[in-house]
């Protein structure tokens, strides 16, 4: 199975009582796949794993697999600080019925490049034959994947794709150089998507993608096109998501946003805290911009 478009990272709707919302997390992968999305991603930055107990991810990862159906892939987020657990989420997850598997390191003590390495290659081990996205993201990992690791991981026969979130999009050109077509890049919201589709990329996971699903899939069908004069007249005013969301958390942004658009997603997780009314106000005027309203 290839992987290529736009993959929306999802929120993860958590009531005050820390349930998981599985109606309403049902309805936005349903608005999701209606708006024509090419796979959905659950357990990225957006749906802010880190804040997650297992039970509440695994929970989530089950009601995303169960509302697509197979209508589109599911590629279900694996994040921890061992090897032995990120193992066992990965064979869950797999077991649970993920078609594929976001690889994210979270660290405390800093790791040298073979222990990153080797936590990676584990992960892919762990997948029965699903592809890996290693996601890479230097604003808030101690331990970044370097391009030596990358190049190297790349060989590993299932990891076959990155999704790479510095803000770095000569990096991104190095990474799709050294790997030679066994490594396909997504582009992240820290980089715009046409530029990272002009060299090469195969589309972007994020979550701006959830409140914009339309403006984002036609961009990418500019894009695919080769249409760039298109693709940067659609670009142009979808870039004012992605600055706002840069201006403050992107997950009590997107969570704000989907509430504004009918989805009683809640509050971002403690202790992240919910956005005041006028930064609220401020991401309505974009979203009426943009036409997501």
């Amino acid at each position: 199975m290839a992987f290529g478009g736009v993959f929306p990272y999802l929120v993860s709707p958590i009531d005050e009582s820390g349930a998981v919302m599985r109606d309403v997390l049902g309805d936005l992968v349903e608005h999701l796949i209606n708006a024509g999305v090419h796979g959905l991603t659950p357990l990225g930055s957006t749906g802010e794993f880190a804040y997650l107990t297992w039970e509440q991810r695994r929970e989530v990862v089950e009601t995303v697999v169960a509302t697509a159906r197979g209508r589109v892939p599911v590629i279900a987020g694996v994040a921890s600080t061992s090897t032995r657990d990120a193992v066992a989420q990965t064979k869950h997850m797999v077991s649970a019925g993920a078609d594929g598997i976001l690889a994210i390191l979270e660290t405390y003590f800093p790791i040298g490049d073979e222990g990153v390495e080797a936590y990676f290659t584990a992960i892919a081990g762990a997948a029965q034959g699903r592809p890996v996205v290693i996601y890479t993201n230097p604003q808030f990992q101690r331990s970044d994947l370097t391009l030596p690791v990358i190049e190297r991981l790349s060989h590993v026969e299932n990891i076959r794709y990155i999704k790479d979130a510095s803000t770095n999009t000569g990096r991104l050109l190095s990474i799709i150089e050294r790997t030679r077509g066994r490594l396909d890049v997504f582009a992240a919201s820290a980089h715009i998507p046409v530029c990272v589709m002009m060299i090469g990329g195969v589309g972007w996971m994020a979550g701006p993608a959830c409140i914009a699903p339309g403006q984002s899939i036609a961009l990418y069908d500019a894009a695919r096109r080769g249409d760039w004069v298109g693709a940067m007249e659609l670009q142009r005013p979808l870039w004012r998501v992605n600055e706002i969301f840069a201006k403050y958390s992107i997950a009590a942004c997107i969570k704000a946003a989907l509430e504004l658009q009918g989805f009683p997603v809640g509050a971002p997780i403690q202790p992240q805290q919910p956005l005041t009314q006028a930064a609220r106000d401020e991401i309505e005027t974009v979203l009426r911009g943009i036409g997501a309203l």
